[in-house]
């Protein structure tokens, strides 16, 4: 009897390991698929931005300064698209990030892909009709302290992917925004007013920028209201 028992239990053990190996393969076999296809198995989202209240102790800290001139300032001086490794620029990068379903070639560009633009609630299916959108516009940026930078500072906050500093939005609002604070300007959907708000503090005090009187009364009226 002892005999059958053992026997038994040694089938039972062979047929659990054989499934649960079944199973890993399975696994692999997906994942490798994946990554032949060069498809993001799940959609990722931006850095989440500090909470409200975070968000103000921030605001309260930016040093309140008329904004700057623009003399001297180009696009050039602040390098975008840098490499961020896996053949991918930074537009590229954020376009897997901010998807859906992304399938790439390999050049990084997306050959496949859903995006929806937080800024308006519209999804489209072509890279091309989004822009990867600075929160705190470059320009902006210029005349809040970065006209004094380095070069590759700039460079830093142009590619940063760490804070959420850039966004896959629908490229005819980006380009109704322009270079506006939140005093002049916030997204269409009053929904997404609250984390832009964040964003836009989280940016400017990671990068010790001024912030005038009207930008800073804005932005305290759209958190106050989180």
């Amino acid at each position: 009897m002892a005999h059958t028992h053992r026997t038994t239990l040694t089938r039972y053990a062979r047929r659990h390991w054989t499934a649960l190996l079944a199973v890993l393969a399975a696994a692999v076999s997906s994942l490798l698929v994946a990554l032949t296809l060069g498809a993001s198995p799940a959609a990722a989202e931006p850095p989440a931005p500090p909470s409200a209240s975070e968000a103000r102790t921030m605001l309260d800290g930016l040093s309140e300064k008329a904004e700057g001139s623009m003399d001297g300032y180009s696009r050039d001086k602040f390098p975008h698209w840098s490499s961020q490794g896996d053949n991918c620029n930074t537009r590229e990068a954020v376009l897997k990030r901010d998807g859906e379903g992304v399938e790439t070639g390999d050049d990084c560009y997306p050959t496949k892909g859903s995006w929806t633009s937080p800024y308006d609630g519209e999804t489209w299916t072509q890279p091309s009709d989004l822009d990867i959108d600075h929160v705190v516009p470059l320009a902006e940026a210029w005349r809040s302290g970065a006209s004094g930078w380095t070069q590759d500072k700039r460079e830093e906050l142009a590619n940063n992917l760490e804070i959420a500093q850039l966004l896959a939005v629908t490229d005819n609002v980006n380009q109704e925004k322009g270079d506006k604070d939140p005093a002049q300007w916030m997204p269409p959907s009053s929904g997404y007013h609250c984390t832009y708000a964040r964003m836009w503090v989280w940016v400017k005090d990671t990068y010790g920028m001024t912030a005038d009187a009207e930008e800073k009364a804005a932005l305290e009226k759209v958190l106050s209201g989180c």
